[in-house]
């Protein structure tokens, strides 16, 4: 950690440890000593549909106690989670997104942002979003999110990034390929995806 805060970045974001599935106890004690190494703030990245361990509000509350922990990513998809974290860690502690299909609910509750998949095939049209959402402005940012709903979706059809990563190539933003593991979207997902795509307004 000393190591990366030398290096010319804002944050580390810190995903939770995969594989071991540790106790909350555990994720308390991997956090602290990761705040305790870093010299520049620490963002936690909740993610549990990837790692197979969820970090509770109770655990994430005592994090956020430590001055080096600025916040946290999480990707949680209930709103009731980002209402809890909000109440436990107070106001100063940052709280993002980092579920595209609950971004409008989490950011209208008060989260500060969405972490997004989204934003990569359509940035504009997220950032608008996020500016009403954080705004308050629950009617337009229904609005906004509305036509974004398919691609939500439709970005997670294979794992992501791999439909992120073929629409980005179908834009002529990337070139063609994905490193193994990963494999090209499968043919039979090419339409649902082009189609999400246009209805949130994408040019390919």
């Amino acid at each position: 950690m000393e190591r990366l805060s030398q290096l010319p970045i804002a944050a580390l974001l810190v995903v939770t440890p995969a594989y071991n599935r540790p106790t909350q106890e555990g994720l308390y004690r991997h956090y602290a000593a990761v705040a305790q190494a870093a010299r520049v703030p620490v963002l936690a990245y909740n993610v549990p549909a990837r790692t197979a361990v969820d970090m509770l509000p109770a655990t994430v509350a005592r994090l956020a106690q430590l001055s080096a922990i600025a916040g946290i990513k999480e990707a949680v998809p209930q709103i009731a989670r980002v209402r809890e974290l909000l109440d436990s860690c107070g106001p100063d502690f940052l709280v993002l997104s980092g579920d595209d299909a609950t971004a409008r609910e989490a950011m209208l509750c008060g989260a500060r942002g969405v972490i997004s998949v989204t934003a990569n095939v359509a940035p504009r049209a997220m950032a608008e979003l996020a500016h009403a959402a954080a705004g308050g402005e629950r009617g337009a940012a229904e609005q906004r999110d509305a036509p974004l709903r398919g691609l939500h979706r439709d970005l997670f059809i294979e794992a992501n990034p791999i439909p992120a990563k073929w629409m980005l190539a179908r834009m002529g933003l990337i070139g063609p390929g994905i490193r193994l593991p990963l494999t090209e979207l499968a043919s039979t997902y090419h339409a649902a995806v082009e189609a999400s795509a246009r209805a949130a307004g994408v040019v390919f």
